[in-house]
């Protein structure tokens, strides 16, 4: 049973990963889809940044590694990884994505002060909700392994 609902939280955590891992790189690429709602804004809805390029391929990246180490830490992919890596990466990412949750109190997370935008409204709805789920999966991850 473990075993199974590792494979399966890990599967399903990959799959995002790698999903949110591609808008990243189409945006990059100067993909439009989406980008409205994406970047935190002001009351006026004059975006707090312009994220360029070289930003989304970073992130981009970070969040393809995510999915293939949670695929690795799950046992559906097989590659070496340092040793401090398969120790304590799961809880770098949950406490990433914890944080993401709960946010800096103005423009992002669950305790954010700005809510009208449009970004604010995905944010309360998908995507602190999508953090916190990380989060915690990540954490059940980390326990089964």
């Amino acid at each position: 049973m473990e075993i199974i609902l590792k494979t399966t939280i890990g599967s399903i955590l990959s799959v995002v990963f790698l999903f949110l891992s591609g808008i990243h790189f189409y945006w990059g690429l100067g993909g439009k889809w989406g980008s409205n709602a994406a970047i935190p804004a002001k009351m006026n809805n004059e975006r707090i940044m312009q994220p360029g390029l070289l930003a989304c391929f970073v992130v981009a990246l970070a969040l393809l590694c995510f999915g293939l180490f949670i695929s690795v830490k799950s046992g559906i992919a097989s590659f070496p990884l340092p040793g401090w890596v398969m120790r304590y990466g799961l809880w770098v990412i949950s406490i990433l994505f914890a944080l993401r949750a709960i946010g800096e109190f103005k423009y992002v997370g669950f305790f954010k002060k700005i809510k009208s935008t449009r970004f604010g409204q995905f944010d309360t709805r998908y995507y602190s909700p999508l953090c916190l789920a990380i989060a915690v999966s990540t954490i059940v991850l980390a326990l089964l392994s």
